[in-house]
């Protein structure tokens, strides 16, 4: 299993593109349009693979000079549970704070909240609906 950065519009992107469809997007009857994805060119785009398969990813975008947000992070179905998800976070935040960010935060689904608070994440404020389902804010400290 390797973990890496991936380059936008590279094949593997185009693989992560179809796994964030399958497991965030397409359930809820969304799609990605072009200005969408063009938009990320400028984002940290992480992936997991095993032998070129795309099994887990997460998109980090900068807010501030000392926040990022984690967005899109999918699992793919067959394999959550499994500590994939665990360890694409702790990569995720170690890439963060190598690129000088303090603090990390998302838009968590509030069925996921659970995974993200065992990944020492808090809730901060209100829960609130986006692309039609509850989610929350939480955030992290990224000490170094």
């Amino acid at each position: 299993m390797a973990l890496k950065q991936l380059v936008h519009g590279s094949p593997e992107y185009r693989q992560m593109i179809q796994l964030r469809y399958e497991i965030l997007r397409k359930p809820i009857g969304l799609d990605f349009t072009e200005e969408d994805l063009a938009k990320e060119k400028d984002d940290i785009l992480i992936g997991v693979l095993e032998e070129e398969k795309m099994l887990a990813c997460c998109v980090l975008t900068r807010v501030d000079n000392s926040t990022v947000r984690l967005r899109q992070m999918a699992v793919h179905k067959n394999l959550q549970g499994k500590g994939i998800g665990a360890t694409l976070m702790n990569f995720a935040e170690n890439l963060a704070r190598d690129y000088g960010y303090k603090k990390l935060i998302m838009h968590a689904r509030k069925v996921a909240i659970g995974f993200y608070e065992k990944q020492g994440y808090k809730i901060k404020g209100d829960e609130f609906t986006e692309v039609t389902i509850p989610h929350y804010v939480m955030e992290k400290k990224l000490v170094q």
